[in-house]
């Protein structure tokens, strides 16, 4: 029930902003914002949400992006290749940023794990899947806490990869030969498992 108001208010936010595009474009904002915006939308969104795990808070970044290429004079034929940075830019930066999301996090992951014990003391069965849950939200957030250690361009461009844009599209948009960006997207997941690793063996 929760998740249904959740994804309600979501769909009635950003239809709400939607709207409000509509409206004749105010001076400084640029009139092909609708256009680009109802073109655009669905891949900022999901870059958004590749970083930050969240429809929610991609829908925030996604609004903020928008807003911020309104008033741009980025050409419009390099909007969709400058959103997608600028989506990437900004998921990143409410990660690195995002301190009472994961503090949140935590205190949901401390719970859940005080349950299970509280459960095994007690000789009742632990459900696999709330285990397994736990575990995915725990393995999940530590991912997102290591891509956001990686030096920018690496992050940028591991994620852009893996929102599905092609080898040339993250070339062209990060500037980068196209012969360069598997080489950079390796180095960035071979960054990213040494993060990951590193944290793990201090824990």
């Amino acid at each position: 029930m929760r998740h249904r108001r959740s994804a309600s208010a979501a769909v009635a936010r950003r239809a709400e902003w939607k709207d409000s595009t509509v409206v004749s474009s105010p001076p400084g904002v640029r009139a092909d914002l609708e256009q680009v915006f109802r073109t655009a939308y669905p891949r900022v969104v999901a870059v958004a949400a590749r970083v930050l795990g969240s429809r929610d808070e991609a829908e925030d970044v996604a609004q903020e992006v928008f807003l911020t290429f309104g008033r741009s004079t980025v050409p419009a034929g390099e909007a969709l290749g400058w959103l997608s940075v600028a989506a990437a830019h900004t998921a990143l930066n409410h990660l690195r940023t995002g301190r009472r999301r994961a503090s949140r996090e935590e205190a949901a992951s401390r719970a859940a794990t005080a349950s299970r014990e509280a459960a095994a003391g007690s000789g009742e069965v632990v459900s696999p899947d709330v285990a397994d849950a736990v575990v995915t939200r725990e393995e999940r957030r530590r991912v997102r806490e290591a891509l956001a250690r990686l030096p920018r361009r690496q992050a940028v461009a591991l994620v852009l990869r893996h929102s599905g844009l092609s080898y040339a599209e993250v070339a062209a948009v990060l500037d980068l030969s196209p012969g360069s960006v598997g080489t950079t997207v390796r180095r960035a997941e071979s960054a990213l498992r040494k993060e990951l690793n590193r944290h793990a063996s201090s824990d």
